[in-house]
């Protein structure tokens, strides 16, 4: 069976659980680095980027999300999560992961409280996807092998990269599981070729 993680450091890790047994898969949530392992496909959850960053550093999991990466397992950044995924971020020298040919803006929806839904259309999963957007980053600049998936307002808020997937809203707070599906199907592919 599909197993796939949870990075439990900080944010919205139970409701992506929800959302990935909702699609008939295995979720777990990720508190060691050595149970990075024992999954097939990653999500880097939304929460606060910077808080997330001190923890991967406290609980030494740079190294070892890079290669997980490097073995060619997808991973899914949901709104800070994009951050952490993303090679350049405005306004600071160095990323995170460095991963995803992305220049991503953080906030760049406003504060808290500017928090909003609003209806998209994603490439690929849905013609009508109600996103709710929290202190969202966006998409500034997408390199060349990106995909663009969604825009909101002209913005890039979703886009996929071979085995990397980001958004810049939080799929796992609604009901609808379409996105989750899509980033199951990308794992669900990339073990075949595993096993190939």
């Amino acid at each position: 069976m599909t197993k796939i993680g949870v990075l439990a450091l900080q944010g919205a890790v139970r409701e992506h659980i929800q959302s990935l047994e909702a699609c008939g898969v295995e979720a777990v949530a990720i508190k060691r680095k050595e149970e990075l392992q024992e999954v097939d496909g990653l999500i880097l959850p939304g929460g606060e980027s910077t808080t997330m960053r001190r923890l991967i550093d406290k609980y030494d999991f740079m190294d070892d999300l890079k290669a997980f990466a490097s073995s060619g397992k997808p991973m899914f950044g949901t709104c800070a999560g994009l951050i952490l995924l993303a090679k350049n971020i405005v306004g600071y020298d160095e990323p995170h992961l460095g991963l995803m040919d992305v220049t991503v803006e953080r906030n760049s929806f406003g504060r808290q409280v500017d928090s909003f839904e609003a209806d998209l259309a994603i490439n690929g999963v849905a013609d009508n996807f109600t996103a709710v957007f929290i202190r969202a980053p966006h998409i500034v600049e997408a390199g060349e092998n990106v995909e663009v998936l969604s825009k909101h307002n002209g913005r890039i808020v979703a886009a996929r990269e071979g085995q990397f997937l980001g958004c810049s809203f939080h799929p796992e707070l609604t009901e609808d599981h379409r996105l989750t599906a899509y980033f199951v199907k990308m794992v669900e592919e990339a073990k075949q070729k595993q096993l190939v």
